[in-house]
């Protein structure tokens, strides 16, 4: 692909990633089993106006689009971090086992210790955090490689998958509210989700700035990055740990939802190329935009069942996955 074809791209992607993130929030707040027109919403949003749909938008879908915009952010950015220090398209939170992690950590807490669901987001960290770590460790021999840590984290993720499964089979009376969860969805979501997910997004996402430097020389080959006086290994291990906050963020409010961290990245830099400084900006606003947007389809399209998002996400992600694999030698 020529430089300019190229740049061209990414200016367009820059232009088209938040234009289609307002297109999703408008979406997402105006169609539902009542339709509510922009200029309400926005009436509703900017001024003490005493709509009959005040309480729809305030109580429900804002602070459920919000969610979902950081969810589908924080998933997209753990994505194109760990493909990036894994020189592999195929690696994302969920299939190297982060978020298996981290939802282990969530079931834990939702099923054996329900007093404390409040600590919830730190949970899920934590179980993500610890998988990382245990993942990197075993790995480590004189040092790791992106193939060492993906079968190490392959490993891992059908390993708590299995712990996760015993658990709900031993407290199977207590599972009804963790079924949802673990499906991936934001049904219910409100404003107490979103803060207490908020202060592990943002931190998250803010970090992401710090990690486009090192993403970028990882891209290069551990031999290239350490004779430009680069520490590859901490750098890895750094950029594997903000995964897993992201990572947990996500899971803690939105469940399990899979294949935007491994989607969206991947479409980006089949579009625009590998440069970090673009690639990162215009993946965490369109999985933020993506996760809003089959939020509303599977809530208003399927009427008057509620499809879990998790659910349409994998049935329209694995396809559309496959489609990107088989595009790819035409985009170059």
């Amino acid at each position: 692909m020529s430089r300019q074809i190229r740049a061209r791209r990414r200016t367009i992607a820059l232009i088209t990633a938040p234009v289609l993130l307002l297109l999703s929030v408008f979406y997402g707040l105006s169609f539902g089993s009542v339709p509510i027109s922009l200029r309400e919403i926005w009436m509703i949003i900017t001024t003490d106006s005493q709509s009959a749909h005040d309480t729809i938008i305030m109580n429900l879908r804002l602070p459920r689009v919000l969610v979902g915009l950081l969810t589908g952010a924080c998933l997209a950015a753990a994505g194109a971090i760990l493909q990036g220090v894994m020189r592999n398209p195929l690696a994302d939170p969920g299939i190297i086992g982060v978020s298996a992690g981290g939802g282990l950590a969530a079931v834990i807490t939702m099923v054996l210790l329900p007093q404390l669901s409040y600590l919830l987001p730190a949970a899920a960290f934590i179980g993500a955090f610890a998988t990382s770590i245990v993942i990197y460790f075993i790995s480590w021999d004189k040092g790791t490689s992106p193939v060492k840590i993906v079968l190490a984290g392959v490993a891992v993720n059908a390993l708590l998958g299995a712990v996760m499964n015993g658990i709900m089979v031993v407290y199977s009376d207590r599972i009804q509210a963790v079924l949802p969860w673990l499906s991936g969805g934001l049904n219910g979501r409100s404003w107490h989700h979103l803060s207490f997910m908020a202060p592990y997004a943002l931190v998250g996402l803010g970090l992401t700035i710090a990690a486009i430097k090192p993403a970028n020389l990882l891209l290069l080959g551990d031999d290239s990055a350490k004779l430009l006086g680069q520490k590859v290994e901490l750098q890895r291990l750094l950029l594997i740990l903000l995964s897993s906050l992201l990572a947990g963020a996500a899971v803690s409010a939105a469940g399990l939802i899979g294949f935007v961290g491994l989607v969206v990245p991947h479409a980006v830099r089949l579009i625009i190329g590998e440069d970090y400084r673009f690639l990162l900006p215009v993946s965490i606003l369109g999985g933020a935009a993506l996760v809003v947007f089959a939020d509303t389809i599977a809530r208003t399209w399927f009427d008057p069942i509620e499809l879990p998002v998790g659910i349409l996400l994998a049935c329209v992600g694995a396809p559309f996955f496959l489609y990107l694999l088989r595009k790819r030698s035409n985009w170059r």
